[in-house]
């Protein structure tokens, strides 16, 4: 059997095997390199799997192209990170379809308390030019990671300033890291190297297809605290992953515009509909944050019948009683428990009213008990 660092590549080689399915399969199985040994009537029961992907999971024979992808990565000092590596985004595990896998070729820390993505039109005006070079300029000094994805427009402008002012800058590319793309950023991408860096969960050889560009752009709203988003037509790339930020339940900050100005339809639609915070200066927005002072972790108050639960509840509490809220494949993941077990402590814990159900299959510890 090949190594757990080829089997994890594999695992989001096969045909069928999603996000979603990868998870599943990693909150029953130890190792990507156990679910290549499991039989297929073990594999078949797992949710979501099924007989058809369990039956491709083992006629999967492409381990040797998995192979030559960890060879690519060592010889250009790429990190893959699995979903289950603690340097692997957590920001990102809160979203349900989060990448099995990416690769990180950078210095910036992934889990920084504090990032901060800034998109936008790559059709910019001189108006969200001034604007995205104002905002990271007011954010310099403090503790951020700017995140964008490396296009022409507002991205550019977004790490070009931030590389101007000593903030680590990270570009998330639609495409594997053997190229760089639109090419005339690439002088651009050996500077973030040095102080941020380059992520993507595509392999070697795939190019930018249109396709890509939406998964690209759940990353780049996945894995931060806020979106800002600068300028943008009422469609595009900019809307699709402001919505993916508000689906996500992250701070989405809209730059408003002109009304006759059509690159700021898009923001206007946003703050129309609730959906986005007027940005209006860098410090309403650390306000809205909480970061203008340095905030104190609440204590977690315990539940009183914690004593009462039996092992698994203890551990689905424990495991909400850091985060504002976890998504259900997250808990199949970190419980360690199968995915009866864990609908049954949640269905116990929701019927004593000390976790409650939220859209979207996830839940949160019940704070006022």
């Amino acid at each position: 059997m090949y190594n757990e660092a080829i089997c994890r590549i594999a695992l989001t080689m096969i045909r069928g095997i999603g996000p979603v399915q990868a998870k599943n399969l990693m909150a029953h199985f130890e190792s990507a390199s156990a679910v290549f040994k499991a039989s297929k009537r073990d594999l078949s029961r797992i949710e979501g799997i099924g007989e058809i992907r369990a039956k491709d999971i083992k006629a999967f024979d492409l381990f040797s192209d998995a192979a030559a992808e960890i060879a690519f990565c060592e010889k250009h000092h790429i990190e893959p990170l699995f979903l289950t590596d603690k340097h692997y985004p957590q920001k990102l595990l809160h979203c349900y379809d989060a990448p099995t896998l990416l690769y990180y070729r950078g210095n910036a820390d992934l889990n920084e308390q504090k990032i901060i993505s800034i998109i936008g039109t790559r059709n910019n005006t001189e108006y969200g030019r001034q604007v995205t070079e104002n905002i990271v300029k007011g954010l310099a000094g403090l503790p951020v990671l700017i995140v964008s994805g490396l296009a022409f427009g507002i991205d550019s402008i977004a790490h070009k300033a931030a590389l101007q002012y000593q903030l680590p800058t990270v570009g998330v590319l639609a495409h594997g890291m053997d190229t760089i793309y639109p090419s005339q950023h690439k002088s651009m991408a050996k500077d973030m190297l040095l102080n941020g860096g380059l992520l993507t969960e595509f392999r070697q050889n795939t190019k930018p297809d249109k396709h890509n560009f939406p998964r690209r752009n759940r990353i780049v709203s996945g894995i931060c605290d806020a979106t800002i988003v600068v300028e943008t037509a009422a469609k595009g790339g900019s809307m699709i992953t402001a919505e993916l930020t508000y689906n996500y339940n992250r701070e989405l900050f809209a730059v408003p515009g002109k009304l006759t100005d059509s690159k700021s339809n898009g923001c206007n639609k946003l703050i129309h509909q609730n959906k986005a915070l007027m940005f209006t200066s860098v410090e309403h927005f650390l306000l809205e944050m909480g970061w203008d002072t340095p905030q104190k972790p609440k204590p977690v108050k315990q539940p009183a019948l914690f004593t009462d639960l039996n092992e698994e509840e203890k551990i689905i509490v424990e495991l909400l009683a850091h985060q504002p809220f976890v998504c259900i494949d997250e808990l199949y993941l970190k419980s360690g428990l199968s995915s009866s077990s864990v609908a049954a402590a949640l269905l116990n814990l929701e019927i004593q009213n000390l976790v409650c159900g939220l859209p979207g299959k996830r839940y949160q510890l019940v704070r006022d008990f």
